[in-house]
């Protein structure tokens, strides 16, 4: 631990300055998702409900190209077809905020959070979850990590 706080030096999830989450919903076509993805150049979209704006699941791009070159889904299907639904019971989320220390994302990163796997990305919110703030993923603190001055 001692290590990881030397590099991380009591910077937060906000000190990666994230970039505000952009979303899709469930019956968005998958064209739609993939233009406003490469427009940004984001590997991830959150998928919210079109009703209540409730947050549903992630879009990953990088696995959503590979359904697509093998034919497994086509561009007018809808964002359901190819989202990864987050699944609510029975699991504990762990809440990551900008105010999350980054050995903590780190460790969501990795999957040492109690009962998790390795992730890519994190969704950012608010304490309560209540608002989707931004996303953050692995590669974003390998190059805070790589940028920060020794």
């Amino acid at each position: 631990m001692a290590s990881r706080s030397h590099i991380y030096r009591g910077a937060t999830v906000e000190d990666l300055d994230p970039p505000p989450a952009l979303s899709t919903n469930p019956s968005e076509s998958i064209s739609t998702a993939l233009m406003s993805a490469y427009e940004r150049d984001y590997t991830h979209l959150t998928v919210v409900s079109q009703d209540t704006r409730a947050l549903l699941g992630y879009l990953s791009i990088p696995r959503l190209k590979q359904l697509l070159k093998e034919g497994v889904v086509h561009e007018i299907d809808p964002v359901e077809k190819v989202m990864l639904k987050f699944r609510r019971k029975g699991n504990v989320y762990k809440v990551i905020t900008k105010d999350t220390p980054l050995e903590e994302l780190e460790d969501f990163f990795n999957g040492v959070v109690k009962g998790s796997e390795p992730q890519d990305f994190a969704v950012v919110t608010d304490a309560s979850r209540r608002f989707v703030l931004g996303v953050a993923t692995k590669s974003d603190l390998e190059e805070f990590v790589r940028r920060r001055p020794a």
